[in-house]
């Protein structure tokens, strides 16, 4: 269900304007919530700890088929029966350019005020690790570096899977994607149960996260050859490739050890710059905004090249 490159480009430019509208979200969750909702409860249900591991794998199993059924089926059903219009409105759904710009953004301006709590603060809404003993430099490069791997997870993968797949293709890539956020982890609680939603989630994203890579080299003028170099360092199959080449486009170093929980984590370090510094981060949203511009770009010449 290939879906024309001006419809998704319709998309993309809507959901940059407008995003989904505080207001709306106050009254309306974004659907992302209901699916996560879902996979939650399936988890609650599920995910027993008395049961082995290979039953939980076969219940994580028949979780992710679950989801990917119920938001294949809602796309299906909102393409099939919805015009042109309907299926941009509704792609902005799974897109998320401007909330990824306005979470980043919004660690950067605490940060040019010299407010280190508040930038810790904010960096914490977008990370997973300790936040309380960054400093202003490891604040900003841990902003970087999500900005770097959530450029593919929210901005070109879905994308990728719009045009490849249509609405179908988009709503199953979130989905999937929240339960990689939700259960694929590899404590024990999730390791069994969350396997599959983990898997599947690397094969959506293989070819979307090179080519985020490559649209982060090209906006910043240079990162290829560490991309190439540093990407497969990363514990994931998919990662480190934007965020190696944000790394080599700054020309500093990326990752390196971070602490969890109160435990020290070593990490693979990506470039062999200098540190990061406070306006790294300023340039890497610049990087990341011409890299959306690059994809737009690709998308218009997909659309004149689209069979009318």
């Amino acid at each position: 269900m290939w879906t024309s490159p001006w419809i998704v480009l319709a998309a993309a430019a809507l959901e940059a304007l407008i995003g989904y509208p505080e207001a709306l979200h106050r009254r309306v969750p974004h659907p992302v919530v209901w699916i996560g909702a879902l996979i939650s409860k399936l988890e609650a249900a599920l995910n027993r700890a008395a049961w082995s591991d290979g039953a939980r794998r076969l219940t994580g199993v028949a979780t992710l088929l679950t989801i990917i059924f119920v938001s294949g089926l809602t796309g299906w059903l909102l393409q099939s029966f919805g015009g042109p219009l309907v299926v941009a409105v509704v792609g902005t759904l799974g897109l998320a350019q401007r909330s990824l710009y306005q979470h980043v953004a919004a660690v950067l301006r605490p940060l040019q005020a010299g407010d280190l709590p508040a930038a810790r603060e904010a960096v914490g809404m977008i990370v997973g690790r300790d936040v309380q003993r960054l400093e202003a430099g490891e604040v900003a490069a841990a902003a970087i570096e999500s900005l770097a791997e959530s450029f593919n997870d929210g901005v070109v993968a879905p994308i990728f899977w719009f045009v490849v797949a249509g609405l179908p293709g988009l709503f199953v890539h979130k989905a999937v994607n929240t339960a990689d956020s939700l259960i694929g982890h590899r404590e024990p609680r999730w390791r069994a149960f969350g396997w599959a939603s983990a898997r599947f989630d690397d094969l959506l994203n293989l070819a979307p996260a090179r080519l985020a890579g490559a649209l982060i080299a090209l906006a910043g003028r240079g990162g290829w050859s560490v991309m190439v170099r540093d990407a497969p360092k990363h514990a994931s199959p998919n990662a480190g490739w934007p965020e190696a080449a944000m790394a080599g486009a700054l020309g500093v170093r990326l990752g390196g050890a971070a602490w969890y929980d109160g435990e020290r984590t070593e990490r693979p370090v990506f470039g062999d710059g200098r540190a990061v510094q406070v306006d790294d981060l300023s340039r890497a949203l610049r990087i990341y905004v011409a890299a959306c511009a690059i994809l737009w770009l690709l998308l218009a010449c997909g659309g004149l090249a689209w069979p009318r």
